[in-house]
């Protein structure tokens, strides 16, 4: 059922994505070859009346992509010139690219404000749910119930807190924090280490609110605050606050799936929710061989006022997707290492 769900989510997440690229593709009157669900072998194929696009359902279902035509700048003589990418209006590339994106963070907002509206809406705040005895944490000040408003003299929230003490390892914290007598008292511990990991030894929890509305706003708070979440991760890795083996890959994401199924379907498909969000943000980054590489060299031309060079183009995503995959062989080893070897 692990595998099932895994293909599930990372199918869906892939194929709203490409989902996106075709529907604006279609809209700006690109020649589309093919549009298709799944990878590997044809198992199915199919053409509309008045279509040129072939769908195609394939073997691998994970994933899936769309094939337009002039998107290498390879030219095609049985398409129309006006038919190809390169050959679009600027807004018009500029859409049919970003479109993906967009369509995985819909996703992502939608379920969110599913998961709100059946399972209820955690407060953006986290309070002290727990103190263990012996940590830090307990001889503090620190109270059960108190709400954590700041870390370190930063507004601090549920989804960052964790992130934030994470990083600082074995630094002295401040946290800001509300007591139940509406009090507001700064309070200073030292995490301890307890094999191998740093502890400040208290349990944090979050109030639920129901209803339509709730879901709503739960939906796009959420979503921004993992959205930050996200950056701050790439912050941390650029300065060394985080390592490399601390970012999961197609196995990391295999055992969380497994993991997350023990908690039930709200949790996975919250999950797929995040993993959306994730793919989408990851492409937004002007990464060579991403759809924000792509994005980047269109800003650039919007700047100079002329197309970049195609084929200096495409060589640079050429060299992205190289490093891309050896960063991928990298992230996948130190799963294996830190779920089967450790």
């Amino acid at each position: 059922m692990t595998f099932i769900y895994f293909v599930l989510i990372l199918g869906i997440t892939v194929c709203i994505h490409e989902f996106g690229h075709f529907l604006f593709a279609k809209k700006a009157g690109i020649y589309c070859y093919e549009f298709s669900i799944g990878m590997g072998p044809l198992i199915k194929s199919w053409k509309r009346k008045n279509d040129e696009t072939l769908y195609c359902i394939r073997a691998i279902p994970i994933g899936g992509y769309v094939s337009m035509a002039g998107e290498q700048i390879d030219d095609d003589d049985d398409v129309p010139k006006t038919k190809r990418l390169y050959n679009k209006t600027w807004s018009q590339r500029f859409m049919t690219i970003v479109a993906g994106v967009m369509f995985n963070f819909i996703l992502a907002i939608v379920i969110f404000f599913i998961i709100g509206l059946f399972n209820g809406c955690p407060s953006k705040y986290a309070y002290i749910s727990s103190l263990q005895k012996g940590m830090p944490a307990y001889s503090s000040g620190l109270q059960e119930g108190d709400k954590i408003l700041k870390l370190n003299g930063k507004n601090t929230s549920a989804d960052m807190l964790l992130l934030d003490l994470m990083v600082s390892k074995d630094k002295t914290v401040t946290l800001t924090v509300e007591h139940k007598n509406n009090e507001i008292e700064n309070i200073k511990m030292k995490p301890k280490k307890v094999k191998g990991e740093y502890k400040f030894g208290f349990g944090i929890g979050r109030d639920v609110q129901k209803g339509f509305f709730a879901a709503i706003k739960y939906a796009f708070q959420n979503t921004i605050s993992l959205v930050v979440q996200m950056v701050n991760i790439l912050k941390y890795l650029f300065t060394g606050k985080l390592a490399l083996n601390n970012l999961s890959g197609p196995v990391g994401i295999y055992q969380a799936v497994g993991e997350t199924a023990k908690s039930g379907l709200l949790s996975l498909i919250y999950l797929l929710g995040y993993i959306s969000l994730n793919v989408g943000f990851m492409n937004l980054l002007p990464i060579p061989a991403f759809d924000g590489g792509r994005l980047f060299f269109l800003i650039i031309e919007k700047i100079k006022g002329s197309a970049v060079s195609p084929k200096f183009e495409n060589t640079v995503h050429s060299v992205g997707m190289c490093f891309l995959l050896l960063l991928m062989l990298v992230i996948t080893y130190n799963d294996i290492v830190r779920i089967f070897f450790k």
